[in-house]
């Protein structure tokens, strides 16, 4: 029997050999964005999406014999959708989807971007979570650090425009951030939450960290999250060091007992009716993915126009002005295809169960590090700067005309 030994230092060669020629791979297929810092740990891999043929066939398969109901009064087209999805809204986008719509080309999109896998040790050394993210590194040395946090019935998708945005702006050289998009545990190719205990928001956070300080950016990073991701963000920032500012698009929270009251302006007072009428008209899903998430990712998950349908509705009701076709049924596909419906509902019994509150109102999640909110008047609670200014250091505030959310897929 033959033995070897083979030492530290030469297993850190091949390991910076192997990292080296990984980066010169993605430098040529990404030009330059896709290249990890090299303190990044050796847990992190290179990922690409390639549904298989046979789950696309068995999409169309199930699409064409779903059972699509007659019309009824709620779902006439004249309702305006304000008692749910028109029956010709639904009718009409399964067509689409059956016979227009080509997730390879939406696959092969994707795919344009960096992505990558991250084994991230969470508590001990037998607890692992898989997280997936799309990202862009800089080459700038003075490039600042930023995780984008999606949320409900977003993913990682969400942010591929701004992605676009700053990529068709900036060579590697000269992008001032490095962008790290992950999906949230339990969404896309990120693992699933645990069987054995409830994951929760924090859980998500501290994951998220470790992430960000695996890639090497434990020494200061910035956050921004919109919907569920904003309560990461909120808690990200709260207790973890590595986490030096905040930013956020939804702030959902309670009216503070003492606050500014006289300083609301009348667009911040539209805003609020804005959110009262949503909390009397729109948010039944929230309880019901809070109180009974099994029943109802179960029932969506089982057959694609049902989850079309219940997805769409968000998306028609939640934007300033319609997305593409195509935009929706590409996130409606990506959870179809990794039936992460059934594992996505996890903060909704944290936030919404009654007698819970919000991570904005929970004061050990108060901000004492610089914080800002940006706040759009079709968000579906958009809260007025005074009531924002009790929950953390608020040293940014911005009022936009338009683009709420799903924010990122309007941009």
């Amino acid at each position: 029997m033959v033995s070897s030994t083979v030492s530290v230092d030469s297993f850190d060669t091949q390991n910076s050999e192997i990292r080296a020629r990984e980066s010169e791979h993605l430098a040529n297929m990404f030009g330059g964005y896709g290249i990890l810092p090299l303190v990044a740990l050796n847990t992190i891999s290179p990922f690409t999406i390639n549904i298989p043929q046979s789950e696309l066939n068995y999409l169309e398969s199930s699409l064409r014999f779903s059972r699509l109901g007659g019309v009824t009064y709620e779902s006439e087209t004249e309702r305006n959708q304000t008692l749910g999805v028109s029956h010709t809204w639904v009718h009409e986008t399964r067509e689409y989807w059956l016979n227009n719509f080509d997730w390879r080309h939406e696959e092969e999109h994707i795919n344009s971007f960096p992505q990558f896998t991250a084994s991230v040790q969470d508590g001990s050394a037998t607890e692992n979570y898989t997280i997936h993210f799309a990202a862009l590194f800089s080459k700038n040395e003075s490039a600042v650090p930023l995780i984008f946090l999606h949320g409900w019935p977003g993913s990682f998708l969400e942010f591929l425009p701004i992605m676009s945005l700053l990529r068709n702006k900036y060579p590697p050289e000269e992008l001032p951030y490095h962008v790290i998009v992950p999906s949230m545990p339990g969404y896309a190719f990120s693992s699933h939450p645990p069987l054995d205990k409830e994951l929760r928001l924090e859980d998500v956070a501290r994951i998220f960290d470790t992430l960000m300080t695996d890639l090497g950016f434990g020494s200061g990073y910035i956050a921004q999250g919109g919907d569920v991701g904003s309560g990461v963000a909120r808690i990200m920032g709260a207790e973890h060091e590595s986490c030096k500012a905040v930013h956020l698009n939804l702030n959902l929270m309670n009216e503070p007992k003492s606050y500014n009251a006289s300083s609301i302006t009348s667009a911040e007072k539209d805003g609020l009716a804005r959110a009262s009428e949503f909390s009397r008209t729109g948010a039944a899903y929230a309880l019901l993915q809070a109180t009974r998430p099994s029943t109802i990712s179960t029932v969506l998950n089982s057959n694609p126009l049902a989850l079309m349908t219940y997805l769409g509705e968000k998306f028609l009701a939640w934007v300033d002005k319609p997305l593409p076709i195509d935009t929706i049924l590409t996130d409606i596909s990506l959870y179809w295809f990794t039936q992460t419906i059934i594992t996505s509902l996890y903060p909704y019994p944290q936030v919404f169960t009654p007698g819970n509150i919000s991570p904005h109102d929970d004061p050990k999640w108060h901000l004492n590090k610089p914080f800002g909110l940006s706040w759009f008047p079709k968000e579906i609670a958009p809260i007025p700067r005074a009531w924002a200014e009790t929950t953390g250091d608020l040293v940014f505030f911005r009022m936009h005309d338009e683009v709420s959310g799903p924010r990122l897929f309007e941009v």
